[in-house]
């Protein structure tokens, strides 16, 4: 009998875990997975498929907690699949995964986790390319956000609900950044970085009021989303308590080259600007 127990050990008990996701959205198509365009969910489950954590991810109940456009960052992700090979999957899954994307945080869930549906709240935060002249009104007129509100000017809807309960919305002033910050149950596609323009146009002298106009009434002209580069997904609150789980160096140093090339950039852009010739 023994024997026969060691010759056919039982099968491992799939585990559901879930994982706190970081990205620099600046070379994927995306988070969500595409046939032929590098995305975060193509590269994450790809990984797992090299650790042969699972072969099929619909099997693995693979999931995202929502998605983000080309060139959105994140550091509140969050993703979950189901795996026989747990201790595999916290220990090795930062080596497989390319560097502009990474894992800081696991858990182990119940097995009906669902990283969307089981989400409380999301957070986002929008970083303004340069300062706006007047800080104190978008704040101001940030708050007019608070509330249940019909949100179709500042969304693409696509037959979606447009109304959207906003918990916060806040403009901050941290450091060199200005940025909007706004928790909501849920958004709806190019929400906030809509929310972002319409807070610009108000730092640059439009009155706080036509927030409240933007929320009542139909548009007379649509409102440009700002550039995605500057919208960071800060967090998804699934209720979950994370266990920290290192970036690994290949992420370290590949972020350190992002923010060293960056640097030189910059000076040698303002080189280049100061020593333009003078126009004929």
């Amino acid at each position: 009998m023994e024997k026969d127990k060691a010759d056919n050990p039982s099968p491992a008990t799939p585990v559901r875990l879930a994982f706190r996701v970081s990205y620099l959205g600046s070379s994927f198509f995306g988070s969500q997975m595409q046939v032929s365009s590098r995305t975060v969910e193509g590269e994450f489950i790809a990984a797992c498929q090299r650790l042969s954590l699972f072969s099929d991810w619909r099997e693995a109940g693979f999931l995202f907690a929502g998605r983000t456009d080309r060139g959105v960052h994140a550091i509140g992700q969050v993703a979950a699949f189901t795996t026989t090979a747990p201790e595999r999957a916290v220990r090795t899954i930062n080596t497989q995964l390319p560097p502009d994307c990474w894992c800081t945080g696991f858990a182990e869930v119940p097995a009906q986790f669902h990283p969307r549906y089981d989400a409380k709240m999301r957070t986002y935060r929008y970083y303004f390319a340069e300062r706006p002249s007047d800080v104190g009104a978008m704040a101001r007129a940030a708050g007019r956000f608070v509330g249940n509100h019909n949100f179709t000017n500042f969304a693409r809807l696509e037959d979606r609900n447009p109304y959207r309960t906003v918990l916060s919305a806040t403009v901050v002033e941290e450091r060199d950044f200005v940025f909007l910050e706004v928790t909501a149950e849920s958004f709806l596609w190019h929400q906030v970085r809509c929310m972002a323009s319409a807070l610009l146009r108000v730092g640059d002298g439009e009155a706080e009021e036509s927030i409240d106009a933007l929320l009542t009434a139909e548009a007379e002209k649509p409102l440009q989303p700002a550039p995605s580069e500057g919208l960071i997904l800060w967090d998804t609150d699934c209720g979950i308590s994370w266990t920290p789980i290192p970036a690994g160096e290949r992420t370290t140093s590949f972020v350190n080259q992002i923010l060293r090339h960056h640097a030189l950039m910059g000076n040698v852009c303002r080189v280049m600007r100061s020593e333009q010739p003078p126009v004929p």
